[in-house]
């Protein structure tokens, strides 16, 4: 089977799984899934959502980020870990969206990751949920669940972006990374995969391999 051919399989299999391929933080507008997501780095979604209601009503626009003392961010984000960097990026980034981007969140890769601590991961899923163009959004759960159907044996994660995206069709990339993310939680667990359960398992390397091993 060649990796495009397992890109498919991997495709329809999870688009059957989980048909409601969607980003499981809460936001409204670009401004927001851009801030939720800085705070997700290191910190569930779950805790997120919390956190972001308050943010928001607190600081409701770019320029109200972009006015804001940085201890003021810190203490409606102080939940989420890493309180202080993030809170300074946040308004960093939005001084930088008010004054170079005219007041919005840019629409390509190059400009996002020039904000102050975005990095691909969270460009790309800008780029895919609210600008709809094709992204492939690399985290911990695609990196490890595209490591056992056999795409690839490493964890950078500019690397298995460019395999990924010679591999998945355009118009999926974006919402399979996101059932890879559920598949990820609720199946292929990073300790105690439910291998007999997955909906891959039939053209899954680690699953063939975990049989050959009994």
């Amino acid at each position: 089977m060649t990796d495009q051919e397992r890109a498919l399989h991997a495709v329809e299999a999870l688009k059957k799984e989980y048909p409601d391929a969607i980003c499981s933080l809460t936001y409204t507008d670009p401004l927001q899934l851009l801030i939720s997501t800085r705070l997700a780095a290191q910190c569930t979604d779950a805790r997120v959502n919390m956190v972001t209601p308050t943010l928001f009503a607190h600081f409701p626009d770019v320029d109200a980020f972009a006015r804001a003392n940085v201890q003021d961010v810190e203490n409606d984000i102080r939940s989420c870990g890493l309180y202080k960097t993030k809170a300074k990026d946040i308004v960093a980034m939005c001084q930088m969206i008010r004054d170079r981007f005219d007041g919005k969140v840019p629409d390509s890769l190059e400009q996002l990751t020039e904000l102050p601590g975005i990095g691909r991961k969270t460009a790309n899923l800008i780029m895919g949920d609210i600008f709809h163009k094709p992204a492939v959004v690399v985290d911990t759960h695609c990196i490890r669940l595209t490591s056992r159907l056999g795409f690839h044996n490493i964890k950078d994660a500019y690397k298995v972006e460019m395999i990924l995206k010679k591999v998945l069709p355009e118009t999926e990339s974006n919402d399979f990374c996101h059932r890879l993310v559920l598949h990820g939680r609720a199946v292929c667990d990073a300790r105690k995969p439910k291998c007999e359960v997955c909906c891959m398992n039939t053209f899954c390397n680690y699953y063939e391999d975990q049989k050959k091993e009994k």
